[in-house]
């Protein structure tokens, strides 16, 4: 709308709105005039902004990350000129050479959080290992690493100290925390992860928050295809390798009105280990993925949305190495379905109000080989895995969010509050056989079985609110505080967690910005830690030297447990230098206290569950990134980290070894380490080359004597130094009136020995095993009809 005041000017008001009339928060627009002049602000919650500007003639432009930029969109001003709309097309494969530039303003001095993102093309484009796997890409972003066995680590925490949100709602296992769920990568439009300085909102995770937004159709059909043509394998013999075939389509379910997307992800492969005889060195895996999401505009003001993720997973022979043959895995079948829906409402005065229900349920089934005793030496293992195993865990979650009229008042306030209510159910059943541990001269020295019963369940309940305030006390300063609050039925407490962070670009070039921040972060409550009491419990049975037997129980504590809290202090420098290279410095000091962990109690062998973990992480990092022409870019970072605890390893009826000084590093823990990528064109038209590249320290490992114990403190040694350098050249093509990528290259083209097993011998030097070593691949995509 638009209404005359004194002078000249005219309050303009408008909204931005991406391709499915969803209002675009945040977006930066810009209003240039014939003569030149410009003015500029940012849309609220709901996308809507006001802008005071003359009547005339303009060329508007808008940017947001993740979007096309919209340039140079006429724009005529008079009193009679209703609500200027503006329109913001979500980023989508580049197939020819189509300039999609970075931002040309300055910084965005309204995020004061310390936020990194991955976008579609970045997944796409950047080869890692596997390229199907989305968890294999999240390294790409400096600050998360994966170690050998898989896991993520985000900020120097472990997996499940991440909240992982699809779409807005929690998903991650809600019995471990961790991020199972299987989403396809051709499914994601962004990663966007937040840690140490970010908004109350976001709960149950000190390593911070990472929210996968996936993609949504719009009125024209879409449709993809990729690694539809199964691979082969030369390793150890002539064989199907991977056959990984991923489908999509999105669309029209009424245009202008009901949109829907569908991604399919299947995945069989056959995979080779290296140092076992042949016939026991292929392994076998099966798992599918589906993501149905659908997109309902009731009215121009409500917008209904919904999601559908189902998995399945089957595999045989899981954990076949080099120190594990094919009698010591377990057959797996895993389960996991999750459904969410979100009504969005846009009501006067800019007020946003988005409530919404989710559910999420799995199931996994673990199958050892046979019931023999699991044995343990210096050289290995052998016999078979000694726990049978089905587990099923749920969560059903309910979240409101209410965005209040925005305020003048000492500068510009935006007002928001929520909820979110979480119940939470596990089952188990576990049958345990025993764990024999020889010396290295063959000798029997300890013996463990299981007694009771492994039939337990637990369920929970959660709740949370929060309230926040997002001040732009100056045009060149921005301060977010707030405030939540935690409620756990295990624990029966409730906590309180402030935080506040703050911006402010000091020039008027808006091309660097200083930020900071504290706060208080809180972990989601494992239902694991308090369902252990009623597991199994273990007997140990000692030989060499004989010695009585000692019964390992799990007890929890008359009185009430304290919320585990760490306290995050960041700090952080953005530049923008001229060829649009930004430059990121950021620090981080973490200290967390009051973790849950079994300690051992005034009884030998009880455990008794405590407030005993204190945890240090210390990080500072360096990143440089360009973005360029038809959607290249390049990325290098640079981390200096520490990590260290007084409770390493999880004490548990499971856990084989035995600890004196469990203080020490983390097992993630990475002094250094340098991580970089490219996405690069070449001197020949649709030919593009891509690379990544990681070089870190290894990771710390414990040395463990010939009794099954570990010498001296927990991770007192490490791996050799890892180095892993991938290259892919990749050529877009037109055949059969269709689009075609192809793609093929080499993964650890140096072929760097980067293992993942050692073997600590009493007496030995460490042999380390377990190194892919060098390999091609190829991946071929068919990206649609031809234009």
């Amino acid at each position: 709308m638009l209404s005359w005041r004194a002078g000249a000017d005219v309050t303009v008001s408008g909204r931005v709105v991406d391709e499915d009339h969803a209002g675009v928060a945040a977006a930066r627009i810009t209003f240039e005039s014939a003569g030149g002049e410009t003015r500029s602000t940012t849309s609220d919650p709901t996308g809507a902004f006001t802008l005071e500007l003359p009547p005339g003639s303009y060329r508007a432009r808008v940017e947001h990350d993740g979007y096309f930029p919209l340039k140079d969109f006429p724009v005529e001003i008079s009193e009679d000129t209703r609500e200027v709309r503006l329109t913001l097309n979500h980023l989508r494969e580049v197939f020819q050479s189509v300039d999609v530039p970075a931002s040309s303003g300055g910084i965005d001095l309204d995020k004061t959080a310390a936020e990194k993102q991955l976008t579609a093309a970045q997944i796409i484009d950047i080869p890692y290992t596997p390229t199907r796997d989305l968890r294999a890409a999240l390294p790409l972003i400096p600050g998360v690493l994966q170690d050998s066995a898989g896991q993520l680590h985000f900020d120097g925490g472990a997996e499940n100290q991440t909240l992982y949100l699809l779409d807005g709602f929690n998903f991650g296992d809600p019995l471990t925390g961790k991020l199972d769920a299987i989403v396809s990568v051709e499914a994601v439009r962004t990663l966007d992860w937040i840690s140490g300085r970010y908004s109350p909102e976001f709960g149950k995770g000190s390593g911070g928050a990472l929210d996968v937004r996936t993609d949504m159709g719009d009125d024209p059909w879409r449709y993809s295809a990729t690694n539809f043509v199964p691979g082969f394998n030369t390793q150890g013999g002539f064989r199907l390798g991977t056959y990984a075939p991923r489908f999509n389509l999105t669309g029209p379910i009424r245009k202008n009105h009901a949109w829907f997307s569908e991604h399919a992800d299947f995945d069989y492969s056959q995979p080779f280990v290296p140092g076992l005889p042949n016939g026991q060195n292929h392994t076998q895996f099966f798992q599918a993925s589906n993501l149905a999401r659908a997109q309902v505009d009731l009215t121009p003001s409500q917008i209904l949305f919904a999601d559908f993720l189902v998995n399945y997973r089957f595999a045989p022979e899981t954990g076949l190495d080099v120190l594990d043959p094919v009698s010591t895995t377990t057959d797996q079948r895993a389960r996991t379905w999750f459904f969410s829906a979100k009504d969005q409402i846009y009501l006067k005065r800019g007020m946003l109000l988005e409530f919404g229900l989710a559910e999420d349920r799995n199931f996994l089934r673990v199958i050892p080989q046979g019931d023999a005793f699991y044995d343990i030496s210096p050289f290995g293992k052998s016999g078979n895995y000694y726990a049978d195993s089905t587990q099923k865990a749920s969560r059903t979650q309910f979240l409101a969010n209410l965005f209040l009229p925005s305020l003048e008042r000492a500068g510009h306030h935006q007002w928001k509050t929520g909820v979110d209510l979480d119940r939470l159910n596990y089952w188990q059943q576990f049958m345990r056989t025993g764990i024999n541990i020889y010396d290295q001269t063959g000798a029997l020295v300890r013996q463990t079985i299981f007694e009771g019963n492994g039939t337990a369940s637990r369920p929970s309940a959660e709740a949370s609110w929060y309230v926040m305030d997002d001040w732009k006390a100056r045009e060149n300063v921005m301060v977010e505080y707030g405030v939540r609050q935690d409620w756990d039925e295990l624990l029966h407490r409730a906590a309180f967690s402030p935080r506040v962070s703050a911006a402010w670009a000091p020039f008027a070039s808006r091309n660097t910005k200083f930020t900071a921040g504290y706060a208080i972060l809180r972990d989601a409550t494992s239902l694991a830690l308090f369902v252990r009491p009623e597991d199994q419990y273990s007997i140990n049975y000692f030989f060499n030297p004989a010695m009585p037997a000692v019964i390992d129980r799990f007890e929890l504590p008359n009185h009430r447990l304290n919320f585990p809290e760490f306290q995050s202090w960041t700090a952080g420098v953005e530049q923008h230098l001229p060829g649009k290279i930004e430059v990121n410095l950021n620090g981080t000091h973490k200290r967390g206290r009051d973790g849950l962990v079994y300690v051992p109690g005034a009884t030998a062998g009880l455990f008794d569950l405590a407030n005993a973990q204190r945890t240090a992480y210390d990080a500072g990092e360096v990143a440089v990134r360009q973005h360029f022409g038809a959607g290249y870019q390049w990325m290098v970072s640079y981390t200096r980290s520490r990590g260290w605890s007084n409770e390493v390893l999880d004490l548990n009826v499971d856990q084989p070894l035995m600890v004196a000084d469990n203080a020490g590093r983390l097992s993630w823990d990475t002094p250094n380490r340098l991580v970089a990528w490219a996405y690069l064109p070449t001197k020949w038209r649709n030919w593009a080359v891509a690379f990544s590249m990681e070089a870190r320290s290894g990771f710390p490992y414990s040395v463990v004597n010939g009794d099954g114990a570990i010498v001296g403190p927990v991770n007192s040694a490490r791996y050799p130094r890892y180095l892993t350098l991938n290259l892919h050249p990749e050529w877009k093509f037109t055949a059969f009136g269709r689009r075609w990528a192809l793609r093929g290259g080499l993964n650890n083209l140096t072929n760097h020995v980067n293992p993942t097993v050692v073997q600590t011998i009493p007496g030995m030097p460490p042999v380390f095993l377990g190194s892919e070593g060098r390999h091609f691949v190829v991946r071929i995509r068919w990206l649609g009809k031809a234009n």
